[in-house]
């Protein structure tokens, strides 16, 4: 009887869940992982966060220790990329011109930030943060302090960018498109809350700035050119404005692609012995009843898991409510919920916005879609299962401070709508 060969190609977190949950679930055939970096699977939210800032160390971000792999007899080709993919044959060729066999293949191939379009992008001192070795190098200019620190970008990765700079000791200039920053993402009320923790840190947020260009001097970045013709001085500029799926090569094979490998709830393609999975893959939720991709990092240890089960033909249907967290000057955050349903709808918020100590609730027709609780600890499960009931709720309950959140649900429940 011949061997079964699955291979995962992409070596992030998602990758790295689908092989653990594979062995895990008995699958005892051949098991490849192919990683694009030299590296072992990793955690890359640490990379903007507490990695960037100094206070942990290089192997508390490793998903596993190296040997756990050898140990679980995967084999892990680093620092090799997968290059084609011969959908007919079952073959993924690797950057080295070695080319797989697969009888099933799960494509977790993540993302990739976007590049600064405008000229200046490759001067030294510009960073793109992605990788650990990018978050390593930015690092080593920050160190130390005293320079000027221009981010690119309001978003998640822009903020939390720009507190580990501070905590350097650099001065730190945010450029932001929008009103407020994270607009886009929980909109100007909470946008605004970030705004002020952000000021009163001593960051320069400028919000509704466009840059045409990144100035530099002797081959090295000196300063960010505005589309109004001010230069905003920089010794170190970070561009933080969102990542784009590595989907090329899928699209290449001719597996559906939109935004990401389109995928159903068991993250099957159009093909039936491909897979895709993580940051890469447009998946189909059956409680939204359309498809959607996630970055974040709990999608990729999540659904990493259990695209690994539905390779073993086990039943899966894919519905988690997407979460992430932030951790930004002492301010400890988390999100669960539908960002898309959560834009123009009606917020509610509970605790005090001034304090920075809030749960906020995003209601669309009375349903509770997306919930974020702010320096409030131990209701991340109960915010989840508000938004999983379905239910519609009173914005005077949801509000109330002196009802616990349980009791809200629980008065919901009992409204039976």
């Amino acid at each position: 009887m011949s061997v079964s060969t699955f291979v995962i190609a992409g070596g992030g977190l998602a990758g790295a869940r689908a092989a653990e949950s594979l062995r895990a679930e008995g699958f005892g055939g051949r098991l490849i992982l192919v990683a694009g970096e030299d590296e072992f699977p990793y955690l890359r939210p640490p990379l903007s966060k507490a990695y960037l800032a100094g206070s942990v160390d290089r192997a508390s971000v490793d998903v596993h220790v190296p040997g756990w792999y050898a140990d679980q007899e995967i084999e892990v080709l680093r620092g090799r990329p997968a290059a084609g993919l011969e959908l007919d044959t079952h073959r993924l060729t690797i950057t080295d011109g070695r080319t797989l066999h697969y009888d099933k293949l799960l494509l977790a191939t993540g993302a990739s930030p976007r590049r600064f379009a405008g000229p200046g992008a490759d001067l030294a001192g510009v960073h793109h943060l992605r990788t650990v070795t990018e978050s390593e190098r930015l690092r080593a200019e920050l160190e130390g302090g005293g320079r000027r620190v221009v981010v690119v970008g309001a978003g998640w990765i822009g903020l939390e960018v720009a507190a580990a700079a501070r905590g350097h000791g650099n001065a730190v200039t945010v450029l932001g498109r929008g009103r407020v920053p994270l607009g886009s993402a929980v909109g100007d009320q909470v946008g605004a809350v970030f705004a002020g923790l952000h000021r009163d840190n001593g960051v320069d947020l400028r919000m509704g700035m466009a840059v045409a260009e990144l100035t530099g001097r002797s081959g090295r970045v000196a300063g960010v050119l505005l589309a109004g013709g001010e230069v905003v001085p920089a010794d170190v500029v970070v561009v933080g404005i969102g990542a784009l799926p590595e989907d090329g090569l899928a699209r290449a094979a001719g597996l559906h692609v939109d935004d990401g490998i389109v995928v159903d709830a068991a993250f099957r393609t159009t093909d039936p012995d491909v897979y895709a999975t993580g940051d890469v893959a447009s998946v189909y939720h059956p409680v939204l009843g359309h498809h959607f991709r996630v970055e974040h990092w709990a999608n990729a240890e999540n659904a990493g898991a259990a695209a690994g089960r539905s390779m073993l033909d086990h039943a899966v249907s894919y519905d988690a409510i997407p979460y992430f967290s932030t951790d930004q000057f002492g301010l400890g955050m988390e999100y669960s919920g539908y960002g898309a349903l959560a834009r123009k709808t009606d917020v509610v918020f509970r605790g005090d916005r001034a304090r920075r100590a809030f749960v906020a609730f995003w209601l669309a027709d009375g349903r509770v879609v997306a919930g974020m609780n702010v320096n409030v600890r131990d209701v991340n499960e109960t915010v989840q299962a508000i938004i999983r009931s379905g239910l519609r709720f009173d914005p005077h309950l949801l509000g109330n401070e002196s009802i616990a959140l349980e009791g809200v649900l629980a008065a919901a429940a009992d409204q039976g709508n």
